[in-house]
């Protein structure tokens, strides 16, 4: 395993409110071969969902394919979040002390892969991921 491309996306009903996450990794041949969801809770703000699926994704490949594997693999996070690209990239300042320590949190976890990239994708292009906060986020009201 070169590269894997995640798509993470993250949800909030009320900002803040009911939240979940959508993760879906994928080969560099852009195959889909992991989907993941996931019900966060009830009081997070969508910017905080965003920043949590991140979180999940390294945290799950970790666990998943290990930390060897994860020395040698280069990620792409694709996200259809402008504030969370941008802030991983260092575009955009961290104001919110809730971000600043996500943020901290994603970098921690970033230290154990080969490299990592962050991708601003548009909204229509990270519809799988999406579909999964949805699905997460309704699975739990029921």
């Amino acid at each position: 395993m070169k590269k894997i491309i995640i798509y993470t996306d993250g949800g909030s009903r009320g900002n803040p409110g009911p939240s979940s996450i959508g993760v879906v990794f994928c080969n560099e041949k852009n195959q889909c071969f992991k989907h993941y969801s996931e019900y966060l809770g009830d009081n997070l703000t969508n910017n905080e969902a965003e920043y949590r699926a991140v979180i999940f994704a390294f945290q799950k490949f970790k666990a998943v394919f290990g930390k060897k594997l994860a020395k040698n693999t280069e990620v792409e996070i694709k996200s259809d979040s402008e504030l969370l690209i941008r802030q991983l990239n260092g575009e955009y300042k961290l104001l919110d002390p809730k971000i600043q320590e996500f943020f901290i949190e994603i970098w921690n976890l970033k230290i154990d892969f080969k490299k990592i990239k962050f991708t601003l994708i548009p909204r229509e292009k990270n519809k799988e991921a999406d579909d999964l906060v949805n699905q997460a986020f309704f699975s739990d009201q029921k």
